[in-house]
């Protein structure tokens, strides 16, 4: 195809213009700021859908920016979009993707549920910049055209859906996945340091039998080691991409085989595992991918609700409470009583969870609001996602950084609790039998004496008793249960 374009400039990014321009679509004229790139549809979402301060995560833009190169070039070499116009328009995809343009995408979450408005954005956006890349003008007599060359080959309902996967995947993959490994690594760290202390267990906020603090340690990390692997299988699902599939998933519009080479080609551009969607009427008909990662998210907030709420508890006091651990003093905790300083950390994390599965369930009920060809939840969807996400990602690196690799035992804290413990009467069982160990525990309850002292009342021999309750000996083999032992 011959191109009678101009060729691609070196411009700078701004129109270097003030006060308003018009521009048009298929509803008439409106004026829009002269100082940006963006067109009439944006404009319309902006007077019609500005509500609250909720906007589009800029996530979504920059993967809708490897989207257009993507279709970009993809229709160059299918012979249907001139090679001049699309050297331009993957010039300003690039420009999406770096973020140089991220004060072009300002619109709200709570617009057209496809996603149409911000898909036209980004179009209007990539049309009037290539266009001045070319030489030409912004607006009605651009060279590039936001629906014909943009958006050639896709839809709102196949390219929205590619791009919210696409950003989800990066920011799953980039930022929360390695902060929940950074952190199950500082844990575990903590549990081979302290592998051999024995301190007290404790079910139903009971004494229970001993265990040591690196066996305590070594199931949060565990536990969230496995949450992790959980929410990376996750990711399986939206490597599916529903490009190609154009309005309703039959692909009228996008050359044969279109989805399948845009999909290799996105994989190419990111370095993500995308595949194009085998069923493109599932892919856009549903949004099963993204509430499944979600679910994943919520996993992690669960685990990671366990184990900051477990280290809130034992660091409770330092006076009147378990204080078998010393966290950091990162900052004053109170206006009013000179000293205090509070568990700061554990407590944004547990907000932070409890954000995480509240954004879960409005997921979750978002995706059952498919209807027919089309599920129009995905703006909330996507908006959520990426938040958890995000804010798992931020606050594992502050737990991990300001409390879990600066936590220190409270070693007579901790041998105080096991000396105290009545429940090491349970080593007496077998050789006593259980109802009169039971009675030496509720002896030396009632009566405020040792476990040793009712014991021996009780006709129990003073050398058995220290032989047999020996907590050292009740904990198993820590060094085993870790791997330290190979």
């Amino acid at each position: 195809m011959e191109s009678e374009q101009p060729e691609l400039r070196s411009m700078p990014i701004g129109t270097g213009a003030s006060g308003v321009r018009v521009e048009s679509d298929s509803m008439g004229t409106i004026e829009v700021p002269a100082e940006h790139y963006w067109g009439a549809q944006t404009q319309r979402s902006l007077i019609h859908c500005s509500i609250g301060e909720d906007r589009m995560p800029t996530a979504v833009y920059r993967a809708y920016g490897h989207v257009k190169k993507a279709a970009a070039l993809v229709n160059t070499e299918a012979g249907r979009l001139d090679p001049a116009l699309a050297a331009a328009i993957v010039a300003a995809a690039d420009e999406v993707v770096d973020g140089s343009l991220d004060e072009e995408f300002p619109l709200y979450v709570w617009q057209s549920g496809s996603g149409t408005h911000s898909n036209m954005n980004v179009n209007e956006v990539i049309a009037n910049r290539a266009s001045q890349l070319l030489g030409g003008e912004l607006g009605a007599k651009r060279l590039v055209h936001p629906n014909d060359h943009v958006n050639m080959g896709q839809s709102s309902n196949d390219g929205f859906p590619t791009a919210m996967h696409i950003a989800t995947l990066l920011a799953v993959r980039d930022q929360t996945l390695p902060q929940l490994e950074a952190l199950a690594d500082a844990i575990w760290a903590k549990a081979v340091q302290w592998v051999d202390v024995v301190k007290i267990g404790r079910t139903h906020l009971q004494d229970a039998t001993p265990l040591t603090v690196g066996q305590e340690w070594s199931g949060w990390a565990t536990q969230l080691r496995d949450a992790g692997a959980r929410l990376e299988r996750s990711l399986e699902g939206i490597g599916e991409l529903a490009a190609g599939g154009t309005a309703v998933g039959t692909g009228l519009g996008a050359h044969e085989g279109f989805g399948e080479v845009i999909a290799a080609r996105l994989a190419q551009l990111t370095g993500l595992p995308l595949r194009t969607a085998p069923n493109k009427f599932a892919a856009q008909g549903s949004l099963d991918g993204m509430v499944a990662v979600s679910a994943g998210l919520r996993g992690a907030a669960v685990a990671l609700m366990k184990i900051a709420g477990d280290m809130r508890w034992l660091a409770s006091g330092p006076r009147s409470g378990l204080h078998e651990l010393r966290l950091p003093a990162n900052e004053p905790g109170s206006s009013i009583m000179p000293g205090k300083v509070n568990p700061a950390q554990q407590e944004a994390m547990l907000m932070v969870c409890h954000q995480v599965i509240g954004e879960d369930a409005i997921v979750a009920a978002a995706g059952s609001q498919g209807n027919f060809e089309l599920n129009t939840m995905r703006p909330i969807v996507v908006d959520n996602v990426l938040h958890s996400a995000r804010i798992l990602a931020d606050a594992c690196e502050k737990f991990r950084v300001y409390s879990v690799e600066g936590t220190e035992l409270d070693e007579d804290g901790v041998s105080g609790h096991v000396g105290r413990s009545l429940m090491l009467v349970t080593a007496l069982s077998p050789h006593i039998g259980y109802d009169r160990a039971s009675e030496i525990a509720h002896k030396a309850d009632a009566e405020g004496t040792t476990l040793r002292e009712a014991a021996v009342a009780l006709g129990v021999d003073e050398a058995d008793f220290d032989r047999i309750v020996d907590p050292a000996t009740m904990v198993g083999d820590p060094r085993r249960d870790l791997g330290l032992d190979r």
